[in-house]
């Protein structure tokens, strides 16, 4: 019963969300306003780790399963993407680098407005 208690927070701070993506005309997916709800809520300790974390948990180990249909999708529609493979692999290999590097970067930024405080 707790894992479903857990769940259902999620789900609801989900739909809160697509509701929010509904309602305010920006391009930004539904499930980034979902993410800065659960993050607000969690900061400001309305909603406990605790309240969450196991599914949350469970949810992150069997996310590579969640990729499946994705992958067997591609395969599919693998004679519409060979004829432009090549740019695919280059932009996909350039903005893998350049989100590491801002990845890199923020985090240090991060960690050494944390050490000054």
């Amino acid at each position: 019963m707790k894992y479903l208690r857990q769940f259902l927070i999620i789900i609801s701070v989900s739909c809160v969300g697509e509701l929010l993506n509904y309602l305010i005309p920006l391009p930004i997916p539904a499930s980034i306003y979902g993410l800065i709800i659960m993050l607000g809520l969690l900061i400001s300790k309305k909603l406990k780790l605790e309240a969450v974390k196991q599914t949350a948990d469970f949810l992150i180990d069997i996310m590579p399963v969640m990729f499946i249909p994705a992958c067997v999708g591609l395969i599919d529609s693998w004679e519409e993407l060979q004829s432009f493979l090549v740019p695919v692999i280059i932009i996909s290999i350039v903005s893998t680098i350049l989100v590491m590097i801002v990845t890199g970067k923020t985090a240090d930024v991060m960690l050494k407005t944390w050490e000054d405080e």
